[in-house]
């Protein structure tokens, strides 16, 4: 599947990254993004973008030494034991505040905004040994499909400098049914709009996934809130013009979450 899937400029990704204890469980997911180093050339520092960080606007970190936030609860100890200890990118940082400028998009940075469990989780796992600068921006919960492909359309350029876009969220997430489906099978709901997602990824149908909250089957379902899709969004606008999509993994975790993940490349 790879070799479709043009290499330079690198192409972005969008990680369905899942429940927090990710990096201490094992399975098909963890396996792929164990992976995943060995399919793209080493990039030189990573942009994230994460369902899990929210601002009034687009706000990256300058954090020269970003922490790891454990945003969660109830998980085992261990999992609070975990540290992701990259580098920070703060002239990424100023770069992106740069390109969106030129895109018209008013942004900001912080400081010391660290990297949330959406951030940390897959990296972990993808790049274990931590020497790749990394930096975070954050969704605009408020905002639609649109904003954010305009955003990544803005970033585009970043991939011809050999900057990862890594857009981390979930291809299915309803937290209410997660104790529902703790130990069972994937129900129709999630199946059927993971299938829907992936088909309209394979055929290039931008327009429909825009308005999946509308036309797409068992939508509010599995996203009564748009910001685990939102990062999607981003990965599409960064990917360039006459973007293609592949799925570089299918599975699922805890029943009701795809883990479902895709690159997405063309001209810059």
């Amino acid at each position: 599947m790879m070799e479709s899937i043009d290499m330079n400029p690198l192409p972005t990704l969008f990680i369905s990254h899942g429940a927090p204890d990710l990096p201490i469980r094992d399975g098909a997911v963890t396996h792929f993004l164990r992976s995943l180093h060995q399919q793209f050339p080493k990039p030189t520092a990573i942009l994230v973008i994460s369902a899990h960080w929210n601002s009034a606007e687009p706000t990256v970190s300058k954090a020269i030494q970003p922490k790891t936030i454990h945003d969660f609860s109830g998980f085992p100890a261990a999992l609070y034991q975990l540290a992701y200890p990259a580098p920070g990118a703060p002239e990424l940082a100023d770069r992106v505040v740069d390109l969106l400028a030129q895109a018209g998009i008013a942004s900001r940075t912080d400081p010391s905004r660290g990297l949330d469990h959406g951030a940390w989780t897959p990296l972990m796992l993808a790049y274990p040994d931590a020497d790749i600068p990394v930096t975070q921006l954050s969704i605009q919960y408020h905002a639609g499909a649109l904003h954010h492909f305009q955003i990544g359309q803005a970033l585009a350029p970043l991939r011809a400098e050999g900057i990862l876009i890594l857009a981390s969220g979930s291809a299915t997430h309803n937290m209410w049914e997660f104790d529902s489906y703790y130990d069972a099978p994937p129900p129709d709901w999630v199946k059927v709009f993971d299938e829907w997602l992936a088909e309209r990824i394979a055929e290039g149908n931008w327009d429909a996934i825009s308005n999946y909250r509308q036309i797409a089957p068992y939508a509010e379902k599995n996203h009564p809130t748009d910001e685990h899709l939102l990062p999607l969004f981003v990965a599409l606008g960064a990917g360039g013009i006459d973007v293609k999509g592949v799925q570089l993994h299918h599975s699922y975790n805890y029943g009701a979450f795809s883990m479902a993940a895709y690159a997405f490349s063309g001209s810059v």
